[in-house]
């Protein structure tokens, strides 16, 4: 990792550190999940032939994943759902393998794609045929004011390939939801309101021309409830923008968070910014109530 990156997560670790309960999510990109996905890395022609319909994951880290304790009903591997994770591709290449809660110190992380994605199956919207492929392309403690989510910026861009090596695979491929849930980092950096409106509405708006998708369901969610409530003043413009472009640009959603714990609620490791495991599981559930009621499916 060059100076410059390491230089750039340590800023953010400096910004939200000063935060009340924040704790930086330990996985990025360890060692572990960087070897399991370079085995991955290098070649997906192998699914060509397999017909995808495409959900998007992105944002900062309760979108990458950080849930630890119990789940009620813990995701079970599918073949039907599969997985292109963004470690692969800052590492040069694209995989495609089964979508599973990756294990972290001999931990379980969960992500509120995978939830999503099985209940896409339970309610009868995969066809016959086909399989789901969940676009990884979140990394914890980013945002547009440390300049990796705008339009120019690395991680949209990187977004921008992912999407389009995924369509490119198969005619058959279909963008179906881009589930959003960043902001953490727009209140560390006490951006306001009109700032973050303005980032947000771009990126929507720039996906869906891109990819020619003017109704593409955008789903963005809330923060922990406990970290919102201590950090209130400075979480409230960046939610109010995200609840405003959900509100104005149609086939958009909000989420709300409203009594999903955080991991010291769960497990009491000191860490209230990250969702435990069974919030994301919840959260992965009210997002796919939210595209339903988007899709009207």
């Amino acid at each position: 990792m060059t100076q410059t990156i390491m230089a750039f997560f340590m800023s953010v670790w400096l910004l939200l550190s000063a935060l009340p309960g924040a704790i930086f999510c330990p996985r990025q990109h360890p060692g572990e999940l960087e070897a399991r996905w370079r085995i991955l890395a290098g070649g997906i022609g192998a699914h060509r032939d397999t017909a995808y319909d495409i959900i998007v994951v992105a944002g900062q880290s309760n979108a990458f994943g950080c849930g630890l304790g119990p789940a009620g009903d813990p995701f079970q591997p599918d073949d039907r759902i599969q997985a292109m994770p963004q470690a692969a591709n800052l590492l040069g290449g694209y995989g495609i393998a089964g979508a599973e809660e990756p294990l972290v110190d001999g931990q379980p992380w969960a992500n509120f794609g995978l939830p999503f994605a099985r209940e896409y199956i339970r309610a009868g919207l995969l066809a016959p045929g086909r399989k789901l492929l969940i676009l990884q392309a979140a990394v914890g403690g980013t945002g547009f004011a440390d300049k990796r989510w705008g339009l120019s910026d690395d991680l949209y861009r990187n977004m921008l390939r992912m999407i389009g090596t995924a369509l490119a695979l198969n005619p058959g491929n279909e963008l179906k939801a881009l589930l959003w849930h960043q902001g953490e980092n727009e209140a560390a950096f006490q951006v306001s309101e009109a700032v973050h409106t303005a980032n947000l509405q771009a990126l929507v708006r720039d996906v869906r021309a891109r990819f020619g998708t003017p109704e593409l369901p955008f789903i963005a969610g809330n923060f922990v409830e406990q970290w919102r409530l201590a950090n209130a003043e400075l979480c409230a413009p960046v939610i109010a923008a995200m609840r405003a472009v959900c509100a104005g640009e149609g086939s958009a959603a909000f989420v709300e968070t409203d009594g999903l714990l955080s991991n010291e609620q769960a497990i009491q490791n000191g860490d209230t910014i990250h969702f435990s495991r069974e919030a994301l599981y919840t959260l992965g559930t009210r997002y796919f109530e939210a595209y339903r009621g988007i899709a009207a499916v």
